[in-house]
């Protein structure tokens, strides 16, 4: 059901309507990664580019969800192997005459602006559109972030797709006990309600700057960020991505606070382990034997991680728990809208 939903749904009969090889620039096409990329002819160096926001987010917390969209949207980029370099906003929201929605407006913003003071990302410019409403209320409050960051070296670049049998799939950044806002409640439940993901931006700073510095060695062999969905999505993503499956097997346990102590850990619920969308994680698959490198670079940065498992077969295994063939999930995945 999470697959098929209209948020994580793939959307490929849509952009597919455009030609994105259009100047034959393109170095990593819509769909397949966090980010889209193009070259810069003549030189190694290539720009990312990734939009960004989760409207139900802003609804229940303008201030936070405002924050995680630069975040989300400065994740992506970087699992491309991009540093974020800047950023535009569209501001979208209902009438600016209702107090809620100005209040709503003003704490997006605030929470706009302290992302990107902590990432050191400016916004280059935007723009603000009001009175989004119908008979039955304005929209969600929704200020999409349009981010773009810089590649060095192309050649390093890589997409979210599982690569090749027996590569190690480890899980960058803390999962928490929180489902609030999540696409499980809406999708399996019917609810809007709770709060959004914390979202820790010291915690945030580090895992993208390690995640860069694996993707200068040339020992990322993919990078996805556990979004919307959370990590049973995101894995299953890597998979249908790669067309080939995983077998994971995760800790039932969650940091207790002490950032950055990996084993200071409590138990932890089943559902928020699949389901739950705390930020500031990366999934990443590295060969066998790149993976020793890998790890002293994640904790040097001192940052909670957990080797999830291995690539191969044909499903997706988590645990005891889920249990989904390949085949199952493309079939899932693709938007029936």
């Amino acid at each position: 059901q999470l697959l098929a939903s209209p948020v994580i749904a793939n959307k490929a009969w849509i952009y597919e309507q455009y030609d994105h090889m259009v100047r034959t620039n393109t170095v990593l096409c819509p769909g397949k990664g966090d980010a889209g990329v193009v070259r810069i002819k003549g030189t190694k160096t290539a720009i990312a580019m990734s939009t960004d926001c989760n409207g139900r987010y802003c609804y229940l917390d303008p201030y936070v969800g405002g924050m995680i969209a630069v975040a989300e949207a400065a994740r992506n980029v970087v699992c491309v192997g991009a540093k974020p370099l800047a950023l535009t906003n569209c501001l979208n929201f209902g009438s600016p005459m209702d107090p809620e929605v100005m209040w709503q407006f003003r704490r997006a913003v605030e929470g706009i602006t302290k992302a990107c003071q902590a990432l050191d990302v400016p916004v280059t410019g935007g723009n603000v559109s009001f009175y989004n409403e119908s008979e039955s209320g304005p929209i969600y409050p929704t200020p999409v972030i349009g981010m773009v960051g810089v590649i060095q070296d192309a050649s390093n670049v890589t997409d979210m797709g599982f690569k090749d049998e027996g590569d190690m799939i480890v899980i960058l950044g803390e999962s928490r006990d929180e489902l609030g806002g999540s696409e499980y409640l809406k999708i399996i439940h019917g609810l809007v309600k709770g709060k959004p993901p914390v979202l820790d931006l010291e915690l945030e700073i580090s895992v993208q700057q390690a995640v860069l510095e694996a993707f200068e060695t040339g020992i990322v062999k993919s990078a996805h960020d556990c979004a919307e969905g959370g990590l049973s999505v995101a894995l299953a993503e890597c998979c249908i991505q790669g067309k080939i499956g995983a077998k994971c097997s995760c800790q039932l346990t969650v940091d207790n606070g002490q950032q950055g102590r990996i084993g200071a850990k409590t138990s932890m619920p089943i559902i928020s382990l699949l389901f739950g969308e705390s930020q500031s994680r990366i999934i990443v698959s590295v060969a066998k034997t790149n993976l020793e490198q890998f790890m002293q670079i994640i904790t040097q940065a001192n940052i909670p991680h957990e080797i999830l498992g291995v690539v191969g077969g044909e499903s997706l295994i988590i645990n005891d728990l889920i249990h989904l063939s390949l085949k199952k999930m493309e079939v899932s995945y693709q938007w029936q809208g």
